[in-house]
């Protein structure tokens, strides 16, 4: 079943996951036990040859029982998911860490157009490097995004990071990633947004230290 997935090469990609399995097996273990009483039911109290039906009379109690035993349990296990939810949640999207690097990355119909801001660390100058659809990151650095739509709402998503999140025109929304691999990876708009949505499809290089800087000395060449 981890073969549902693809790898995971994201620093936090590993508690998404366990998010998800701990969902899985809770709903799974529940199907089971659900679908196995109505099986039963339906066998033993099935019509029979020579058996009348009998009248049975309510039992509030039994049936308090039944409603509200179940219950109990759907609560706690539904705190329990909230509680090791809220966790992850915190991480990704709260408590993010110190950048190593940032990129601005803007979703438009119908591909993604990422800002690095250059050897003078800031936006909006000349040196910026604008680049469609490649992004390109060291491994092992944390890659703060910075995400603005020009028209419409598309979704940055990261499948092999474990990392999405929508982008909204007239919004800047920060996001944050950390890859543990090199490789190349997809980028997928993951929101419908027109009639090229299929083909709003990324590419992240996740490079080692020596190939990243040889790729910055490449599109910064140092001054003669």
């Amino acid at each position: 079943m981890l073969n549902w997935f693809p790898e995971n090469v994201s620093t936090f990609g590993g508690e998404v996951d366990g998010i998800f399995w701990l969902i899985f097996y809770i709903t799974t273990v529940w199907f089971f036990i659900t679908e196995g009483l109505i099986v039963y039911f339906a066998f033993r109290y099935r019509r029979k040859p020579g058996e009348k039906a009998a009248y049975v009379l309510g039992n509030t109690t039994a049936e308090l029982a039944w409603i509200l035993v179940p219950l109990a349990i759907v609560v706690v296990l539904d705190l329990w998911i909230d509680i090791r939810g809220a966790a992850v949640w915190a991480n990704i999207k709260g408590e993010r860490p110190a950048a190593d690097i940032t990129v601005r990355a803007m979703g438009k119909q119908f591909n993604w157009e990422f800002t690095y801001p250059g050897p003078d660390g800031k936006f909006g100058t000349e040196d910026d490097l604008k680049i469609d659809n490649d992004l390109h990151v060291p491994v092992g650095k944390v890659v703060h995004v910075v995400l603005t739509s020009k028209d419409v709402i598309h979704s940055f998503f990261l499948p092999h990071a474990r990392l999405k999140q929508d982008v909204v025109p007239g919004r800047e929304i920060p996001a944050w990633f950390q890859i543990s691999k090199p490789g190349e990876y997809e980028i997928p708009c993951a929101e419908l947004c027109g009639f090229g949505h299929s083909g709003m499809n990324g590419k992240l290089y996740a490079l080692s230290t020596e190939d990243y800087e040889k790729w910055v000395k490449e599109k910064w060449p140092p001054e003669k």
